[in-house]
């Protein structure tokens, strides 16, 4: 929504230093290195970076002007500056502002484990009938969500926001800021143990999106997670649900596992059934587009567009993107991040995979687990031998306890390998691929696994189907 500078100063409760009331901000940044000619800088203040360093790179960039802190005394010649108390209050201010001021359907979406792929898939299929923003990648945090809630416009008729948290009130937090009137709850799982003491308190904080939603307030709650079906107790809005269970608003009855060429499966709602399929490999991205389905017929898109749409999905970067190579592997990448939970299930289904000669596990650390972590650590290394992965890299840290777990089952000893780093593991990957190979890469995102990806696509050659 593009604001007058003097708009943008109301709005945050800030001071616009010189003669720039009618200069127009087209946009917002946080970032100096990626900013355009027009758009508002806020000088965020973060444990690495102080972006009151960066004011000449942003009139440098074509910045309109920029938000500052008030006792930071910055200025850069030329650069109208709002000053304001908090940079990041502000930033959260003018988002919330800018929310009221467009008045219309916001959707939150969040979950421990997939909460990036159906964000995708519900903006994908209400995109068919409607002008939609969404959250760009996952912008789920209170400088990520702001950032994507300024995007919106009179062009949209609905936006849908990813909101994420690692600890308890976050989400609180970002619901006051978007004000959804309804919201998406895909599962709650073992993620975020370092933040909270049980399950049970994930399960608490998940529940914040649906206690902060506004009037008119519709919850979409995974009826086959019992953490998530509960929080249907005591909810004053319309519920709708999806799963396999027999009273599901949207029930999956058959679910049909294609291997690498994804999945079909049925839905039945209110009598009638509808056949899908969908490109997305595995099971667990059944309930996805399960969720996705139902928030696009509420919405009223028609049920043949819906099925094309749910035909024509594609895996988000580094979310089980599968690319195959002219040496005869395939590798299923999955990088972006990991969880317990998420790495069981991918496990489950790249261990389940005909055809192949051998299955690589490549597991990087699961971060934030707390005290926990190499207990779980060991049981997915356990879970890694049980599903068939002939050779087991486990990257950094608490990973080494995912191999210890693997060992302590009976897996070969000559079959584990654990690397200190991604470069590393990159390395040691390269030297013992072979034809008719499938590797599974994911590791939470402070690994940086990403890089094991890119060592191969560098040393081999993509078959591109």
């Amino acid at each position: 929504m593009n604001l007058t500078l003097r708009r943008v100063a109301e709005y945050v409760g800030g001071r616009l230093d010189g003669a720039a009331d009618d200069v127009l901000a087209v946009g917002y940044s946080i970032d100096s290195r990626t900013i355009e000619p027009g758009q508002l800088f806020f000088a965020i203040r973060g444990p690495r970076f102080d972006g009151h360093d960066f004011l000449g790179a942003a009139a440098a960039g074509g910045a309109a002007g920029a938000v500052v802190a008030a006792d930071s005394g910055a200025s850069e010649p030329g650069l109208p500056c709002i000053r304001v108390d908090s940079t990041t209050r502000a930033l959260e201010a003018l988002a919330r502002a800018v929310r009221m001021k467009w008045g219309r359907g916001v959707i939150g979406v969040t979950g421990s484990v997939g909460k990036t792929t159906t964000k995708e898939m519900i903006a994908a299929l209400l995109g068919l009938r409607y002008s939609v923003l969404r959250s760009r990648g996952n912008f789920n945090n209170e400088l990520g969500l702001p950032l994507s809630l300024l995007g919106v416009g009179d062009r949209h008729d609905l936006a849908v926001l990813e909101m994420g948290m690692s600890a308890a009130g976050e989400i609180r937090k970002l619901a006051g800021i978007a004000l959804p009137n309804e919201g998406v709850i895909t599962n709650v799982n073992p993620v975020h143990l370092e933040f909270f003491s049980s399950i049970d308190g994930i399960a608490a904080a998940k529940a914040e999106l649906l206690e902060g939603l506004a009037p008119d307030k519709r919850a979409y709650l995974n009826g086959d997670d019992p953490r998530v079906r509960a929080m249907a107790d005591g909810f004053d809005g319309e519920v709708v649900t999806w799963g396999t269970r027999p009273d599901a608003t949207f029930r999956l009855t058959r679910v049909e596992d294609r291997g690498l060429d994804g999945t079909a499966f049925t839905v039945r709602h209110q009598g009638r059934d509808m056949d899908f399929t969908s490109p997305l490999p595995g099971v667990h991205n059944v309930s996805n587009a399960a969720a996705a389905i139902g928030v696009a017929i509420t919405h009223g898109v028609e049920w043949d567009l819906v099925c094309a749409g749910v035909g024509g999905f594609s895996a988000a970067g580094m979310r089980g993107v599968v690319r195959r190579y002219a040496d005869g592997f395939v590798v299923v990448d999955d990088s972006y991040n990991s969880n317990p939970a998420a790495l069981k299930e991918m496990m489950r289904f790249v261990g389940g995979l005909p055809g192949f000669r051998r299955r690589i596990l490549v597991a990087g650390e699961m971060l934030e687990l707390g005290a926990e972590s190499p207990r779980l650590h060991a049981e997915c290394g356990a879970a890694a031998h049980e599903a068939g992965f002939d050779l087991i890299f486990g990257i950094q840290g608490d990973a080494r306890a995912l191999i210890e777990g693997a060992l302590r089952h009976g897996a070969d000893p000559e079959s584990l390998v654990f690397a200190g780093s991604a470069e590393e593991a990159g390395a040691l990957l390269i030297g013992a691929l072979q034809e008719g190979d499938v590797i599974l890469i994911k590791g939470s995102r402070g690994v940086g696994l990403e890089k094991v990806a890119d060592a191969l696509n560098r040393s081999f050659s993509r078959v591109v189907c």
